[in-house]
């Protein structure tokens, strides 16, 4: 009998420490990623996808309304096993954030995942197909990207452009992309050398993968659902209520 070979990815870091703003007024007593979608909140949707996709370790970071995620996250009885990540002092913003949870992650390629990414499944999931498609020999990071054009509630310019290869650009000012980021990347640890201490977004990553031409990308197979709204929220529910009914 031989042992199962070790997966190419074996924690993930849930954002899960903004405020919210524009959620509100449901944020003024529940953390975002505590607000529900169909009866099941946000947070656990992720944490449930990253155990699906064999992953059995995740680091979740808290700051707003920190104790009401603390007691959610430790009634939790399915996987991944989950360890907080304290910003209670202060916020990091994206990048600073994964920096302070970095000795918490380990040395080799994780996961990054908003809190509030929301979508449909297509016929694989896509989390899964993330993994399997990470390849540390081409890529710094790789990013979950969903088409600008048929994702509900957002209604942006893009993100960035794809070649045939799936290596990642930015659109330029003024210019429209086919993708945006569905908040969801594979990335090497190593990319936080010489970042800045304290808060800094994760862009600054983005761009030095891209410098390097080491930015790829994956088109999510589904429909992602933009919640960063209430308004935004009613339409996720609508068609994930649909989306049960169909055969």
């Amino acid at each position: 009998m031989t042992d199962s070979p070790t997966p190419a990815v074996t924690r993930a870091f849930v954002l899960a420490a903004g405020l919210g703003k524009r959620m509100r007024p449901i944020t003024v007593t529940t953390p975002k990623p505590l607000v529900e979608v169909a009866g099941k909140s946000l947070v656990d949707y992720a944490l449930d996808r990253i155990a699906e996709a064999g992953i059995p370790e995740a680091v979740v970071n808290v700051h707003y309304l920190a104790d009401l995620m603390e007691a959610h996250l430790v009634r939790r009885r399915s996987g991944p096993v989950v360890t907080i990540s304290d910003e209670r002092d202060k916020l990091l913003e994206t990048g600073g954030g994964v920096k302070k949870a970095l000795p918490l992650l380990g040395a080799a390629p994780f996961m990054v995942l908003n809190s509030d990414s929301f979508w449909l499944e297509g016929p694989q999931p896509n989390l899964g197909r993330l993994v399997a498609a990470w390849d540390p020999e081409r890529m710094d990071m790789l990013l979950l990207l969903a088409s600008a054009a048929t994702s509900l509630g957002y209604d942006g310019p893009g993100d960035f452009h794809m070649d045939g290869e799936g290596r990642l650009t930015r659109r330029a000012e003024r210019e429209v992309a086919p993708f945006v980021y569905a908040g969801v990347a594979i990335l090497k640890p190593e990319l936080f050398a010489d970042t800045p201490e304290g808060s800094f977004s994760l862009n600054l990553l983005f761009d030095r993968a891209i410098a390097a031409e080491r930015l790829f990308g994956l088109r999510l197979d589904g429909q992602w659902l933009h919640v960063g709204t209430p308004e935004a929220l009613r339409e996720a529910e609508e068609r994930v209520r649909a989306s049960a009914t169909q055969p």
